[in-house]
């Protein structure tokens, strides 16, 4: 990071500023697309982890989140902003990093930035016909400007490809059709039971062969992060739980680390050692549903129900000691919300030897399948290169032989006090994405084993205060759940209510990357693909 300071002093239009691992960037509009350039293709930044929109009141900017594959524990903030509120326009990075292709698509879409030489500016979660952009502080909630709808949007509407290039100089704005006049088109979902939510392909197919998809969000999407503006820090909590659902206590973990990293508290080391456990649990009840609908998408509904019965008992275990089931609501800034119950300890011992014979009940029924293994090998393959570029982190980039395991790369709560392995594949392929995530509960079932005789006495709970108010200025943190890396961004203005809250969707990327996967390939593989990228669609409509 300090070669890395010497070279950015050379550039008289950067501003730097340096804190531990990360360093921010803060540049002119005008040079964002040349120093992500450099950063990039000089500097190694290959992996763009995030891009989070800004209204600073008089400016509208974007905030870039770029980390090296070679060294991911450096992560370097790049910022800019425009002074233009009526006609905000950027450069679009679209070319750098695939995973900006839809990440510009939510920034047009609830700030309004039109990113130049970005081949697709539609609105990505809310209706073409939407007056406004709701995440601009100026922006009018008035219902009479968007009344409820009572008919769906017209697909020729959703089909209108908007974009501004540069030509010679010039702008040039041009639309065009997402499809031709003679494709066939297929919609899968929103109601598809394989589409694992309420999510939107529209598939164009040449006989049986894929040729083109195209995600369309929003079906569920709740304006969490415009709610976060209005809410206390505590609050927020209850929403991070219901983005992906399934891995709602990691979720809340980041929240939680992000607000205590910011107040310059740590948690006490119970607290940290139970949040992994309950971390790591959250895991194992996360990948069996993932294997079981999985399971199910190919016709074994036996599986499903085993998958089902197995998780219900680390439901059960959580319900003793924090009172939920899948929303545990267990986690609080400064800790834990009560301390664990007099059984906590015995129970999970006695469901690690329960869940390892049960992993190998399931390689029998399912893994050695002729049938399955016809389904899932040698089909929808993931470069290394490509699932970088794409940002698809968690077991589906690890499937792809891509080390992104947060958990190995900036250890938090006790993962520093474990051994484990981050599982590895290299195939890239259907069945290394479903496998990875068995073996992963092997590796949780490890990590919770060396814990649970573990758990230090004392404090459950640093003593924080009522009204809890974040200093001013930028903050950042990432966790592993169980479909990548989940990130939380808070700008605070030192008020009681973040000035902005931006989360960090995992499974955004996983769906983006639907259409360089399935590409050329069956029908019938675009399911199972689906199932084996293993998103939460709540995750995406946030």
């Amino acid at each position: 990071m300090e070669t890395l300071e010497t070279k950015l002093a050379t550039f008289e239009y950067a501003v730097t500023e340096r804190n531990g691992n990360t360093l921010t960037v803060t540049v002119p509009s005008e040079h964002v697309y040349d120093m992500a350039t450099w950063l990039c293709n000089s500097e190694g930044f290959d992996f763009l982890v995030d891009i989070v929109g800004m209204d600073y009141g008089d400016m509208l900017g974007v905030i870039y989140y770029l980390s090296q594959t070679k060294q991911p524990q450096y992560i370097a903030v790049l910022k800019t902003a425009t002074a233009d509120r009526e006609n905000p326009e950027l450069l679009s990075l679209h070319d750098l990093w695939d995973a900006a292709s839809i990440y510009e698509r939510e920034v047009y879409d609830f700030f309004g930035i039109v990113f130049i030489n970005h081949p697709d500016m539609r609105r990505i979660f809310l209706r073409a016909d939407w007056n406004g952009f709701p995440l601009r502080k100026d922006y009018d909630p008035n219902p009479e400007l968007n009344p409820i709808p009572v008919r769906n949007q017209l697909l020729s509407q959703m089909e209108d490809v908007p974009s501004v290039t540069l030509s010679m100089g010039q702008e040039v704005e041009s639309t065009h059709k997402l499809f031709e006049k003679d494709e066939y088109i297929v919609n899968f979902g929103p109601q598809h039971p394989a589409m694992h939510g309420v999510l939107h392909l529209r598939v164009s197919l040449d006989g049986e062969d894929i040729r083109k998809i195209d995600p369309n969000f929003g079906y569920i999407h709740r304006g969490i992060e415009k709610i976060c503006e209005s809410y206390t820090y505590p609050q927020i909590l209850h929403l991070s739980d219901r983005l992906d659902y399934l891995s709602g206590t990691m979720n809340r973990h980041a929240v939680c680390l992000c607000c205590e990293r910011a107040l310059g508290i740590e948690a006490p080391p119970r607290a940290q050692y139970v949040r992994t456990i309950f971390d790591e649990l959250t895991r194992i009840a996360s990948h069996l549903l993932g294997w079981g609908c999985m399971c199910m998408d190919m016709g074994s509904i036996t599986a499903f129900v085993y998958g089902m019965r197995d998780r219900e008992k680390v439901l059960d275990i959580f319900e003793e000691t924090a009172g939920g089931r899948m929303m545990v609501n267990h986690n609080v800034i400064g800790g834990l919300a009560s301390d664990i119950h007099p059984n906590f300890q015995r129970r999970v011992k006695e469901f690690i030897p329960y869940m390892r014979k049960m992993l190998k009940e399931h390689h029998l029924l399912f893994t050695g399948n002729p049938i399955a293994r016809g389904r899932m090998e040698n089909i929808g393959f993931l470069a290394k290169d490509k699932a970088i570029s794409l940002g698809v982190t968690g077991p589906s980039g690890r499937a792809s032989g891509w080390h992104n395991d947060i958990r190995k790369i900036e250890p938090y709560a006790a993962y520093n006090k474990v051994d484990f392995e981050e599982v590895i594949r290299t195939g890239g392929e259907t069945f290394d994405r479903y496998i990875i995530r068995l073996d992963e509960i092997e590796q949780s079932l490890r990590i919770i084993e060396q814990l649970i005789d573990n758990i230090p006495e004392g404090a459950f709970a640093e003593k924080t205060k009522a009204v809890i108010r974040l200093p001013e200025g930028d903050y950042f943190q990432c966790v592993e759940n169980a479909r990548g890396q989940f990130g939380v961004h808070i700008t605070s203005r030192g008020d009681k209510n973040p000035y902005r809250v931006k989360f960090r969707s995992p499974c955004l990327t996983l769906v983006g990357a639907l259409k360089d996967i399935a590409s050329g390939l069956k029908v019938a593989d675009l399911i199972m693909i689906g199932a084996s990228l293993d998103y939460v669609i709540p995750c995406i409509d946030r």
